[in-house]
């Protein structure tokens, strides 16, 4: 009896563990109001409309050379270091981080829940990222530029996908500031 109970109890440890890597994940993909929603209505489709949102998008300048002349191994490492002081930053200004592409990283600030102080909160987190690459640039013995494209205006969220659900957001402020960014002067 004692060695099933004993094996009862490892069994609802494991569990236990495993509910709190999956609510770990889940935090670290979605919102936290996002994935509450998803938690509550499985299936349910969620989209938001949002009158003021400011968006950033940065982008690594010269990254394409970069990742046609380093091993796999070192552009991950540099991309997930430089990703990961992005994310803290983030954090540090309460925005969010909606995704990577490649070597872009783009933040929302104002979504999903709205924030008066969005615009303010992006443009010290814009300044914040030319800080730390500069940083990161004399640590590791680096050249590395940023180019930042931010704009505020109107758009849309939600939650795309069911195997691997991400939130996106989407309109013409996303486009005005991944356009700014991409045509914007490099370290600015």
């Amino acid at each position: 009896v004692y060695y099933a109970f004993y094996q009862a109890q490892l069994a609802e440890d494991a569990l236990e563990r495993e509910y709190e890597y999956s609510e770990k994940l889940l935090a670290n993909m979605l919102p936290a109001s996002i994935a509450a929603q998803l938690k509550r209505n499985p299936g349910q489709t969620i989209a938001d409309s949002h009158e003021d949102v400011t968006i950033l998008f940065a982008d690594i300048v010269g990254f394409t050379p970069r990742a046609q002349n380093q091993k796999a191994t070192e552009l991950v490492s540099f991309l997930n270091n430089l990703f990961t002081r992005f994310d803290e930053l983030a954090n540090k200004h309460g925005l969010e981080k909606i995704k990577t592409l490649g070597d872009a990283f783009m933040v929302a600030g104002g979504m999903p829940e709205p924030q008066p102080d969005h615009a303010i909160r992006v443009a010290n987190m814009a300044l914040d990222m030319m800080e730390e690459v500069q940083e990161y640039a004399k640590e590791f013995n680096e050249e590395l530029e940023l180019r930042i494209g931010i704009h505020t205006g109107p758009a849309v969220a939600g939650v795309i996908g069911t195997r691997k659900p991400v939130y996106d957001v989407w309109g013409d402020t996303v486009n005005t500031a991944a356009r700014l960014e991409a045509f914007g002067t490099n370290g600015e």
